[in-house]
Order: C-alpha cells, then sequence, then structure tokens
C-alpha cells in the first residue's frame, strides 16, 4: 500500500511538471502564431509535444497529458487552415515538419499538417493518408504509439472518403476501410504488445492498464460503423474477414474478447444477420481463457431484441434459433473444461432467444432443456456446485409463460430437477407453486396434475437427499398451506374429470406422510364435498349421481380414516362433522347410513381422545351444533345420536360446562329445519322443557356466585328464544321466576369488571322483553 501511494504521489508530481511544460510551450506557440511567425511557433509546438515521449507516465496520466497537448494543437491546425490554405504553401509546410528531430512530435505536427493539406485539395487524399498511416509505424513502443494512432484517427475522422465511386483526387469508401484496418491492426499489435513487457509479476498491473487503454483500440471499429458506404456486403466480403483474421492472429485473450463484443456492440444488427455463421465460426477459435460466454449472450440479446422489435426483421430462411443452438452445442462439448454456470448462462440466453421470437415453438424451449440434460448427465461432474445457476435457467420460462399447462408440456423440465441440491430444489418448487396460485391457474386434466405433482415431489414428501436436520416450523407450515393452496387450483368444470383428479391428488399427497397431511388433505376433503353438491345439483341430468356422491363420500372416508390414524384428532372431528352435514344434504338412504358413521366416529374421537375440559365443550358444542342442522336423518338414527349428545353433555367435568352444554341440547328437539323423512320441524317441547330444567338444576349446584348469576341470564336468554319461537310450554311464570332468582342472588356478588358486564347482560334482556312481550318485572 505505501508503494503504490509512493508511486501515485511521484506520477502527479511528474504530470504536474510535464503540464507546466505544456502550458508555457503552447503559450508561446500561440504568442508567435499571432505575429505570424510560424518557424518559432512549430518550434515550441515541438517542445510541447516532446513531453508525450515520456516513459515514466502511466496510461490514465498520460491520457491526461495527451488531451491537453492535442487541445493545444487545434490552435495550429486553425492558424494553418486560415494562412496557408488561401497561399497553397500547405505542401511546402508537409514537406518542412519532416524535419522535426524526434518521431513523436515530427509525426504529431505531420497529421496535424496533413488534415489541413488534405482539405486544401492540393494532393491525392487518399496518399496523404496512406502516407500518414505508414509513417506511423516509427513509433513502436505501445503506449506512445496508440496515442499517436488514437490521435491520427480522430484527427481525419472529417476527411476520410465515404462514396462508393471510383475518383483519384478524393478516394472511394474502400480506401478509408484500407486506412482504418491498417491502423486497427498496428493499434491491436500494440495493444497486445503491452502484455508481454516488464516482470511476470507485474502481470495484473500490465492487464489492468490494457483495459484502460482498451477503448483506443476500439475507437477504429466504431469509426468504421459510421462510415455510410459500407454496406452489408462491404462488412461481409471485407471489413469482418480482416478483423476476425487479427483477431484471432493476434493469440491474446484480452483483445479477442474486447474485440468481439466491440463488433457486436457497434456494427448494424442487418450486419450481424448476415456474417452470423461467420462470426459464430470464429468464436470457437479464440484462446481457452476467451469467455466465450459472455461474447455469445451478448450476440444472443442483440439479435433477439432486432427480432423482437419486428419480427419481419429476420428471413424465413435464416433459422435463428437452430444456427445460435448448434454452434452453442458444438463449443460446449469442443470446451470440457467450460464451467457449468457458463453452460447453463448460455442455455438460459438461448431460452430467452426462443421465447422473445418464436413464442409459439415450445419444442425450442425443451430442446435446450434436453441439451442441458445431455450435458449433465453424461458428466455429472458438471453439474456440482451450479444448483443457483440452473434454477435460475429454469425459472426463465416460468416468468415468461402465463400458466403452469405449458411448462407441463416441457418433457425435459421436471428431470432437471434431479441436478439441483434440495434447498434449492425446494425454492424452485415454492417459487413455481406460488405462480400457479397468483395468477390463478388452473390444471383441469388428472395427467397434468399428476405431471405437476412429481414436478413439486419434494415438497409433498421426504427425498433421500434431505438434509437430516429438522427444518425449521415456520418454513414448512408455509410450504405445506401453499400445497394445499395449490389443491384448489387443480380443478375441472367436468365432474367426472374432477373426481379423477381428487384421486390423483390423493395417490401423491397420502405419500407426504403423517406431519404433511394435517396441511393438505382438509383442501382434498372440502374439494370433494364441493364435488358433492355439483352432483346434487345436477341429479336431474346424471341417473347414476347417486352412485357417484356415494363414492366421493366413501373417498373423503378414507382421507379422514388417514388424519385419525396421524392423530390430528382434533381436525378429524370437525371434519367429520362438516362431512356428516354434506352427506345429511343429499337425502338418501345411502348418504344416511355413511353421515350416521361419520358421526359415530365424532363421537368417538371425543369420547376415547378428548381429555381438556375446554376442548370437550368444544367438542361437544360442534356436535350438537351438527345434529341441529340436520335435515334428513330418520328417527331411527337421530334418536340414539340425540341421547348420546345430552348423556355426552352431562358427564362433563366442571358444572358451567355441563349447564351451557346441556341447554344447548334443548336446541335439538326444537330444530328449525324441515326434515323431509317427517315432513316437518321437530317440535319437541317436553324434551325442549326437560333440558332446560336439568340446565337450570345444574346451574344451582355452582358454588361461585358470579358464575352461578352468569348462567341463569345465559339461561333466561334461552327461555326467551324458545318463548319467541313458539314454544308454549314456557311460559311467562317460568320467566318471572328466573328473573326474580337472579335478583335475590345479584345483590351478593362482588363488584368488578365481571360482575359490571353480567349486570348489563342481565338488564339488555329485561329491555327486550319488556319491548317484545311486554312483560315488567317489579323491583323487590
Amino acid at each position: 500500500m505505501t508503494g503504490t501511494l509512493a508511486m501515485e504521489s511521484e506520477q502527479a508530481k511528474y504530470l504536474e511538471a510535464a503540464k507546466e511544460v505544456v502550458k508555457r510551450e503552447a503559450f508561446n506557440m500561440q504568442r508567435c502564431l499571432d505575429k505570424g511567425q510560424l518557424m518559432d511557433g512549430l518550434r515550441h509546438a515541438t517542445e510541447m509535444l516532446n513531453e508525450l515521449r515520456t516513459s515514466i507516465l502511466m496510461p490514465k496520466s498520460y491520457y491526461e497529458l495527451y488531451m491537453m497537448v492535442t487541445m493545444e494543437l487545434t490552435h495550429l491546425t486553425m492558424y494553418m487552415s486560415a494562412e496557408f490554405i488561401k497561399e497553397n504553401k500547405i505542401a511546402d509546410l508537409y514537406e518542412l515538419v519532416q524535419h522535426a528531430g524526434n518521431i513523436i512530435p515530427r509525426l504529431y505536427l505531420l497529421i496535424t499538417v496533413g488534415v489541413v493539406y488534405i482539405k486544401s485539395k492540393e494532393c491525392s487524399r487518399k496518399d496523404i493518408l496512406q502516407d500518414l498511416v505508414e509513417m506511423c509505424r516509427g513509433v513502436q513502443h505501445p503506449l506512445r504509439g496508440l496515442f499517436l494512432r488514437n490521435f491520427l484517427l480522430t484527427s481525419t475522422r472529417d476527411v476520410l472518403p465515404d462514396v462508393d465511386e471510383t475518383s483519384a483526387d478524393t478516394g472511394t469508401v474502400d480506401d478509408s476501410i484500407d486506412f482504418i484496418l491498417l491502423n486497427f491492426s498496428e493499434m491491436n499489435k500494440l495493444w497486445v504488445r503491452m502484455q508481454h513487457q516488464g516482470h511476470s509479476r507485474d502481470r495484473t498491473k500490465r492487464e489492468q492498464e490494457r483495459l484502460e487503454l482498451k477503448i483506443l483500440v476500439g475507437t477504429n471499429l466504431e469509426r468504421l460503423s459510421r462510415l455510410e458506404g459500407v454496406t452489408v456486403s462491404k462488412y461481409q466480403n471485407h471489413v469482418l474477414p480482416a478483423i476476425l483474421k487479427q483477431l484471432i492472429n493476434c493469440k491474446d485473450s484480452i483483445a479477442q474478447e474486447y474485440l468481439m463484443d466491440c463488433i457486436i456492440q457497434v456494427f448494424p444488427d442487418e450486419f450481424h444477420l448476415k456474417t452470423l455463421d461467420i462470426f459464430l465460426d470464429t468464436c470457437c477459435q479464440p484462446q481457452g481463457a476467451v469467455n466465450v460466454r459472455n461474447i455469445l449472450i451478448s450476440k444472443i440479446g442483440r439479435l433477439s431484441n432486432y427480432a423482437q422489435a419486428d419480427p419481419s426483421n429476420i428471413p424465413e430462411d435464416i433459422k435463428l434459433f437452430e444456427i445460435f443452438s448448434g454452434k452453442v452445442t458444438q463449443i460446449i462439448q469442443s470446451r470440457t473444461e467450460m464451467p457449468p454456470e457458463d453452460i447453463l448462462a448460455l442455455q438460459s440466453a438461448l431460452i430467452k432467444l426462443a421465447l422473445n421470437v418464436y413464442p409459439s415453438e415450445t419444442g425450442y424451449v425443451d430442446q435446450v432443456l434436453q441439451n442441458s440434460f445431455n450435458i449433465f448427465e453424461e458428466d455429472k461432474s458438471r453439474a456440482k456446485g451450479c444448483s443457483t445457476e440452473l434454477s435460475r435457467m429454469l425459472r426463465v420460462p416460468v416468468d415468461h409463460y402465463q400458466d403452469i399447462l405449458t411448462i407441463l408440456q416441457l418433457e425435459h423440465f421436471t428431470p432437471l430437477f434431479s441436478f439441483l441440491d434440495h434447498r434449492i430444489r425446494k425454492e424452485l418448487c415454492v417459487y413455481i407453486m406460488e405462480h400457479v396460485i397468483q395468477t390463478d391457474t388452473y390444471i383441469d386434466s388428472h395427467d397434468q396434475v399428476d405431471l405437476f405433482l412429481t414436478m413439486m415431489t419434494c415438497l409433498i414428501s421426504d427425498q433421500p437427499d434431505q438434509p437430516k436436520e429438522p427444518e425449521d416450523p415456520e418454513d414448512f407450515e408455509l410450504q405445506q398451506s401453499l400445497v394445499g393452496r395449490a389443491v384448489h387450483q387443480m380443478t375441472s368444470s367436468v365432474p367426472d374429470q374432477q373426481f379423477l383428479i381428487l384421486n390423483m391428488c390423493k395417490k401423491h399427497l397420502l405419500n407426504g406422510g403423517d406431519k404433511r397431511i394435517q396441511y393438505t388433505l382438509p383442501s382434498l376433503v372440502f374439494r370433494a364435498m364441493e364435488l358433492c353438491r355439483v352432483y346434487f345439483e345436477l341429479k336431474e341430468e346424471d341417473e347414476k349421481w347417486e352412485k357417484k356422491v356415494c363414492k366421493i363420500l366413501q373417498y373423503i372416508n378414507s382421507l379422514l380414516s388417514a388424519l385419525v390414524k396421524a392423530e390430528y384428532w382434533d381436525l378429524a372431528l370437525r371434519l367429520f362433522l362438516q362431512s356428516a352435514l354434506i352427506c345429511d344434504l343429499m337425502g338418501i338412504q345411502t348418504a344416511e347410513t355413511i353421515a350416521y358413521e361419520f358421526v359415530s366416529r365424532a363421537f368417538a374421537i371425543y369420547e376415547e381422545e378428548v381429555s381438556d375440559s375446554k376442548a370437550q365443550l368444544v367438542a361437544i358444542s360442534l356436535i350438537i351444533a351438527t345434529f341441529e342442522r340436520t335435515i334428513n336423518f330418520s328417527e331411527e338414527n337421530h334418536e340414539p345420536l340425540r341421547s348420546q349428545c345430552l348423556r355426552a353433555s352431562s358427564k362433563l367435568l366442571k358444572k358451567p360446562d355441563q349447564c351451557r352444554a346441556v341447554s344447548l341440547c334443548a336446541h335439538i328437539y326444537w330444530s328449525g329445519k324441515n326434515r323431509e323423512n317427517e315432513g316437518s320441524a321437530m317440535r319437541e317441547t317436553k324434551r325442549v322443557l326437560d333440558s332446560m330444567k336439568k340446565a337450570v338444576r345444574i346451574s344451582n349446584q355452582c358454588m361461585e356466585p358470579s358464575v352461578q348469576v352468569q348462567l341463569f341470564v345465559e339461561l333466561l336468554n334461552k327461555y326467551i328464544y324458545f318463548l319467541d319461537n313458539g314454544c308454549t310450554d314456557v311460559t311467562q311464570a317460568m320467566i318471572s321466576q328466573l328473573v326474580g332468582k337472579i335478583r335475590d342472588d345479584m345483590p351478593g356478588l362482588e363488584a368488578s369488571e365481571a360482575t359490571n358486564q353480567i349486570v348489563q347482560h342481565f338488564n339488555s334482556t329485561l329491555a327486550y322483553i319488556k319491548s317484545k312481550h311486554g312483560m315488567s318485572f317489579p323491583t323487590s
């Protein structure tokens, strides 16, 4: 670091001293020119140009000095243009400056005078240009020679002939082409020579210096591309072959890579299109260190954008994809040392080309995928460590196509997953599944579902290569929830096809093991319930609807049995009850039998597996609510289930829970649903009153006053509900008695927020009774 700082300090000092000399000599030169003293002016110009003879300055500092000197030379150019052209003395001056003592100032002055000489039209433009470019061979120092030739190119940019006509005086565009190509060739040789000067330990430093100077060489190609007389034919037959010959012969990787990229960037698209084969053949010839990947990707991207802008730009006889694909395959096969990330970058570029230029040709994309698979299958070592790049390549068609159905048509898309490590493979599956959900894509055949779930297998089941360490629970839950959501995208408008889809989903999802099915199977259960409703609505059109519904209910039972086996008791209980409601809706004998089985299994789970008191109250409440909504159970099946509900409610551990559950049982006997088997709603007033009286007795057994009063208020509301719904056995006397009981017990309650809520609830109830039934209760 200290050495670098010292070097930079020395560079700055030397540059500053050189700039001072340039300023002084430039001032003196201009003063002499103003006095008409040309010879003295040339002498000061020579002294100023002598500063460019240095070998001490680094490229960056030399460039700064060069720009300062050439800026001052414009004053000399302007003077000569004004004074000598009109006096026809420029030819003498052109001879005179060639007697300068040192070659650097001599050639800079010669170029300056030569440009004025060309503008005077006293001599053949072609001869002067040829003379200038040949004379520059005299400077073979790489740094000084590069800047000298750059000065030649920039100085002559406005005087190069650009017509395609033969003229001895003005020259033709062919002369300009030869002039620039010769200058380019010499500059490239100088540039390459820089690499071989100095000690080997300074190699990296020299490469950095060369990169700083590369634009000087590339300017030649940029100037060629601006010649209007350079037609496609001239470019194909003359310009490009000459450039490529120089590029190959230099045997330098830095020059080859940069200049090939220059060719791609500066010349028009139609030129590239006509010379595609020539250029791609050359890509196989550069040094092994050349990054052919970047060159090809740049070329593919350039022509892809050209074709995408207007498809008619690409003639039918030019098979753009096939040309690039064949050449990429050839290069990959010939370069066995090519890194896998380079291979995948090239393949990604081909996929983008196919998608942009041939969007309807999915076979092209699949061909690239197949080639990639074959490369890694033949040499599996190439696939190591490239999971990220391969995943990035596979995301390209996913991002392009708006639905997963097109991806499923790509035969070689899923096989490439085998070369991804487990983590990257899972991330890609999550990405694809999210894409399906976000784009609201529906997979509407069981074959497509099979392909899709096979692709998603690392999310659906355990894999041989997955890490032994347990996965983060939150990530696992999010992934499995995503699978559950994706199930709803697997749907068909044809009911029979939908059932095949559900069976295919079941086949895959049951492989997920106990830890996954709690997230995935509920989606299948609800999709099956939905299908039951569809068949029920189509019963007039499909005479086999009953058999199909029964088959679906058996399908649901198998899913719920898997949840029971995995000991997801709460989830299984809720789904059994929900499924029972769907069975009851069908109104057929077989469905009733299955519904009874569902409820029985829910009861079995409740009695055998639910032990927490809070969970027991929730479970029995759900069971009672399910019965209250059923409409097609026969009395033979309904009665034992009602009795079971009442017995289970009475056995709850806590008295408040018993009270609430027993009072809920009263609703079973006063259902507002029409029971088709009996033709009327259930109205068993005696059983309603028995349940309510039993609930009151249980509440009286509560030892805590506030809980007891709260239960009384809740029971009062239930009495009012039955009274409002026409239960004639509920009398005002019963209500008055319960109100009196509450009023007697309420003063003994301790002041608290809970007590305030009880009082507020009670007062609201009394206000409702008075407004609805006109009943008043005197204050005790």
